[in-house]
């Protein structure tokens, strides 16, 4: 946990770095005028739907509450709609800005970790596309689950706590780690990547703090993971 929550105080004093505050703007606001196109034309019709999906799931146990479904239709969208911004924000952080900030952690952290390029722009766009197959495949798999009330701010937050992860965990090491060694890292450290990934899913829905999410927790996610990668390679060199 140690590791985590120092990760987290870098990211937080480095924010404010003045290139830092430019990559936490721009993604964000395309992001963000992307999604609000969409939901301008689709939002109603979609809400409807998914409100008679819920009512189908209620009428088959005699229960009328109509009006109940159709908020319960807003509430799931709103619950898809803010991570899906995030999200978007998070590729376009990935394809043009992720190497800026590797570079700044290194500069500031790291500056004698070794380059081994065990990822490239193939690799980069491989995880994002795998990324996406598997954020659509577990929201197939758990849809019934969406339609159940206690779950409704649960399961947004389980899967985009995968999804960001995900994302932010292969670039963070693609220029640094020999492939064995970001695979041995992702999964001797994969409790500490979901936890992260969850406290990015969770800030994205407070208001104006959660602007500031994908560049903090990209410096998050770098820091983390370069310091366990310096590690590894400390405990291997000792006799």
């Amino acid at each position: 946990m140690k590791p985590v929550l120092q990760s987290l105080g870098y990211a937080l004093v480095n924010l404010f770095h003045p290139r830092m505050l430019w990559l936490m703007a721009w993604p964000m606001l395309v992001a963000v005028a992307l999604w609000g196109l969409v939901a301008a034309f689709l939002w109603t019709r979609t809400a409807l739907r998914i409100a008679e999906l819920i009512q189908s799931g209620l009428e088959l146990v005699h229960l009328n509450f109509a009006d109940a479904a159709l908020v319960g239709g807003h509430v799931v969208l709103f619950l898809l709609f803010v991570p899906l911004v995030y999200l978007t924000a998070l590729f376009i952080l990935g394809v043009f800005g992720m190497a800026e900030i590797v570079d700044h952690v290194e500069r500031t952290s790291f500056p004698g970790l070794e380059r081994r390029h065990g990822g490239g722009i193939l690799g980069s766009a491989w995880n994002g596309v795998a990324a996406l197959l598997g954020m659509l495949v577990l929201a197939i798999v758990t849809l019934p689950l969406w339609l159940v009330p206690p779950l409704w701010p649960v399961m947004p937050l389980a899967l985009f706590a995968w999804v960001n992860q995900r994302l932010l965990r292969y670039d963070a090491l693609a220029e640094h780690a020999e492939r064995d060694e970001m695979r041995r890292i992702f999964r001797e450290r994969r409790g500490h990547l979901y936890l992260l990934g969850l406290l990015l899913a969770l800030l994205a829905y407070v208001p104006l703090v959660g602007f500031i999410g994908p560049v903090l927790f990209s410096l998050a996610f770098t820091r983390y993971l370069l310091g366990a990668l310096a590690e590894h390679r400390t405990s291997l060199s000792r006799p």
